[in-house]
Parts: C-alpha cells; structure tokens; sequence
C-alpha cells in the first residue's frame, strides 16, 4: 500500500450511525463498515484511516447532525468538507437509496471534484447565529399565538372596528373583551396568555441578543449595515447571522448567487432564456433582503431615524448608504416606468441591495469603528 496516495473517505451520517466507505487513490471503492457517532467511535475511526494513508480527504453531507464531525475531524488533521445535498450528482434513472450506495457515491464525487462544500461557521459565530435564530422562532411563535386570537374571535363573529394591528387601543379592546360562556372565555384567556408569554420571550431574547452582538467580531458590520435605508437592528442582525463571514465572497455577484436572488437560465445555442429567481441558499435571509428593498419605492431621503443611526459613524460608510438609495430608488421608479410588476421590481432591487450590502460590510470591517459606538 502507498503511503503517498490519497486515501478518499465518504460518511454518510445519521443520528445513531455512520456508514464509511473509502478509496486509495484511483483504486476500488471499499465499505469500511458502519460504526456509531460516539466521540470513542469516531476516535477509533481516525486511528484506522491513519494507518491506511498519511493524506487523509474526507466528505460527508450536510444535516440534521451540525458540524460537531467537522470539528473533530479537523482537530485530527484531517482534511474535512461538509457538502450540499441538494448539489451531490445524482443519475436520472438512479431509483436505489442506501446508506452504503450514498457512501460509495461520496467517495466517487470526492475524487472526481464534482462536490461543493458549505460554509462552516466558527464556534462563536455559530452559537451567535443559534440565539439569533431562537429570536425568530419566538417572534414567529407570536405571530402565529395572535392569528390564533384573530381566528377565535372570527368564528364566533367578534370584529373589532378599528385597526387590529396589536396597538393600545387594540390590546386595550382585547383586555376588556368577555364571552357570556365560561368555558369560551377561559379558553380566549389562555389564547391571551400566550400571546403575552410569547411577548415576555421575544423581550428576554432581544435583549440578550442586544448584549451579545457588542462582543461579537462582526458588530462592526451590524452597525455599518443599518446607515442603510431598510436594514434596521432586526435585518442586520439576522442576515449576518446567517450569512457569516462575507469575505469568503470574493464579488458581489457570488453573495447575490448564494441568497438566490439572480435570475434562473436556460440557454441552449444562439437562444438565451432567463426565468424567475432561483431561490437558492438560506431563505430566511433572502426573505429580510426583500423586505428591506420594499423600502426604496419611495423617494430617497435620509428621516430622523436614518439620521440617527448614522451617528459615529464613518464618512464613508454614510456616503455609500447615500448612494445605495439614491441608485436603488431611481432603479426601482426606472423599473415600474417601464411596466414591470411592483414585486418584480422589487427582487431587482434586492439584488443590487445585495451588493451593496457585500461592499458596506467590507468597508465596516476595514475602517474598524469603535465598540464604543452605541447602538441605534
């Protein structure tokens, strides 16, 4: 056996067991077996590929499982990639699905280059972006706990008559409101408690997430972020949580890829056909992309809160904001001028938002603003 070879290695990963295929070099696949997720089993793992080959690659798919696998295998020294599923080569007339065959076929795919890796999140940034996503459930909990009020009130024919939109005077009505049945007005009062408990949740959470994100290495770019137009606390926060470090983007265009927000293409010879976005990568943060570029349908100004969240800010983080929402204001009138659908003007402009968001965050990071810096 050649030490010199590579020695391919493909897991494929379930809760309680990891099936382990693997090939030296160019040679024949060959399972190793299944063994258990144990840090003892993994242990037992490394040692026996060690002694098969000095250069170790490994790759297995990510999942339910995090990257805890990762992590140990790189502290061995292993050469480590957690690849997408959704973009592992697969045959069209290939109707068979077994741990070893996936094994096998990771083993193949490794070998040939055909996979691509997924961005692994440090510790802390990983443990940052698991708070912040404990703030969205909380705050979608809450929607779903008022729907609910919303929806027992419809079906026994209680309309409020102004705005329901969860103000005073609404809560107020609500507080007041009694059912001549005491079983419904029990069951409407602990519909009411949820809402406030989910209410007492989404507090407690944003405050610990306001304390957190000042220790955090890309406070800087939170802050940087909300001199734009749109990108309040809430969508700085929660698109770099989940977008992690920015600097893996060499251009824009990459990040605009990965939030799925460039156009889908299917060109064959002198014939080019463009369609829809393609809604690939993480959908939660392509989502308050969106939402912020509704923002810009409306004439470029700089209002009182902007003006405040520029404060001890640098020039030229102010100065590009400026010029994001003047070009993406005059980009989204062009757009609806020349009879596009308002929600497709405003994918459009998410795009371009997009890169602007990569260039800010870049200049945030690099001018260093001070952690002394409040935050709006």
């Amino acid at each position: 056996m050649e030490h010199d070879s590579t020695l391919y290695v493909g897991l494929d990963v379930h809760k309680d067991s990891i099936t382990v295929a693997y090939a030296i070099g160019s040679g024949e696949v060959e399972l190793l077996g299944k063994i258990g997720t144990t840090q003892a089993d993994v242990e037992r793992l490394c040692k026996r590929l060690q002694s098969k080959a000095r250069c170790v690659s490994i790759v297995y798919e990510a999942g339910p499982c995090g990257y805890g696998l990762y992590r140990q295998l790189v502290q061995k020294e292993f050469q480590c990639m957690v690849c997408a599923p959704s973009l592992i080569p697969r045959k069209p007339g290939e109707h068979i699905k077994t741990d070893r065959r996936d094994a096998v076929k990771l083993v193949r795919s490794l070998r040939a280059g055909d996979l691509s890796a997924v961005y692994v999140p440090s510790i802390d940034d990983e443990a940052f972006r698991d708070l912040a996503r404990a703030w969205v459930i909380a705050k979608d909990d809450l929607k779903r706990a008022r729907q609910r009020v919303k929806a027992f009130l419809l079906s026994h024919g209680v309309r409020y008559t102004g705005s329901a939109d969860w103000g005073p005077a609404h809560r107020r009505w609500l507080s007041a409101y009694s059912f001549d049945s005491a079983w419904q007005q029990f069951a409407f009062e602990e519909l009411r408690r949820a809402i406030e408990d989910r209410l007492a949740q989404c507090d407690r959470l944003e405050s610990a997430l306001r304390e957190a994100v000042v220790n955090w290495r890309f406070y800087p770019a939170v802050l940087g972020l909300q001199a734009m137009r749109g990108v309040q606390f809430t969508t700085a926060v929660g698109m770099l949580a989940e977008l992690g470090d920015l600097s893996r983007f060499v251009h824009p265009r990459q990040l605009m890829a990965w939030l799925g927000v460039t156009p889908s293409e299917h060109s064959s010879g002198g014939k080019r056909r463009q369609g829809s976005i393609t809604k690939s990568g993480n959908s939660y943060a392509r989502k308050l992309l969106v939402e912020a570029a509704w923002s810009y349908r409306h004439p470029a100004r700089v209002s009182p809160d902007i003006q405040r969240r520029h404060e001890g800010l640098p020039k030229p983080i102010v100065d590009r904001a400026w010029d994001a929402q003047v070009r993406l204001c005059r980009r989204y009138r062009k757009l609806v001028a020349r009879g596009k659908q308002k929600n497709i003007a405003v994918v459009a402009v998410a795009r371009e938002l997009s890169g602007f968001i990569w260039d800010i965050c870049r200049l945030s990071l690099s001018l260093a603003i001070p952690r002394e810096t409040q935050m709006p």
